[in-house]
């Protein structure tokens, strides 16, 4: 079982070889037995390099790779039982005939059998295709994922802003940048901290929340006039919206009858909900 196992390490021509070379050695497949390069080995009453003598050594302990292979668990090698013996009875050079009288069948079916085989050898090459094919695509996602956190961590303009902890959905609308929220401040918000007007995608609209929640104290209950009378300082022309906007995103907490408000993330009374 374990030179089963070793096997899969194995490119599938090394594995049908039944060595692999390697960067000092050639090396049995199914028996690990190491040839080092540069010396020279006697097998089979011959001399030989390295690589001679893993293929001869390959030859005299298993056979040949197909009759290694053959022997071993069906099961291992993706197909039935009948499949393997009959692959088996192919490897001695049967005919049809001659292999469906030795398994009992008839040579229709031994046709049929192989017909199997041939169309699992052609899904194999498609698997082992798809299969490098998504290693190939996975390392480059991974790459670029590495490259992006790498350029987020090294570059200030590139820092992610942090999400508040009450954020009911955080998907790509809070994935803002230090340089995002700047220009969006510069753009929205006058410098007595007063807004301009509230914008309209809501990337923008939650850096302003963001920037209006730096009114309320964390921890504190606000009754919805207080609320009103700090929101009015900042817009003056629409203050409900922004009121409604806090909780719908999530950056305050009311209570069920409006009576208290509190900034998301600290415990409520009153039966508040969040």
């Amino acid at each position: 079982m374990e030179t089963e196992k070793a096997l899969w390490d194995y490119e599938i021509e090394e594995i049908a070889a039944g060595y692999a070379e390697e960067e000092a050695v050639y090396r049995c497949v199914f028996c690990g037995k190491e040839y080092e390069k540069g010396k020279i080995f006697q097998e089979e009453d011959s001399l030989y390099e390295a690589s001679g003598a893993v293929r001869a050594h390959v030859r005299a302990a298993h056979g040949s790779p197909a009759d290694w292979l053959l022997s071993g668990n069906p099961a291992g090698a993706g197909v039935s039982e009948i499949q393997m013996r009959l692959l088996r009875l192919l490897s001695e050079g049967g005919t049809d005939r001659q292999i469906a009288a030795e398994m009992g069948i008839t040579p229709s079916t031994v046709r049929n059998h192989r017909f199997k085989l041939r169309e699992k050898e052609k899904q194999a090459k498609i698997f082992l295709a798809l299969m490098r094919a998504l290693g190939h695509k996975l390392k480059e996602e991974s790459t670029k994922q590495v490259r992006a956190e790498e350029w987020l961590m090294n570059t200030d303009q590139g820092r992610l802003e942090e999400v508040h902890p009450a954020a009911a959905c955080v998907d790509d609308r809070y994935g803002i940048t230090q340089q995002e929220r700047e220009k969006t401040l510069k753009t929205y918000m006058k410098e007595d901290g007063t807004l301009k007007q509230i914008p309209a995608r809501e990337k923008k609209k939650i850096i302003i929340l963001r920037e209006i929640m730096k009114r309320f104290e964390a921890g504190r209950d606000y009754t919805e006039k207080e609320v009103n009378r700090i929101l009015k300082e900042i817009y003056e022309a629409d203050y409900p919206s922004i009121r409604r906007a806090l909780i719908e995103y999530g950056f305050m907490n009311r209570a069920d009858d409006c009576s208290v408000y509190r900034a998301a993330g600290t415990a409520q009374g009153n039966g508040g909900k969040k």
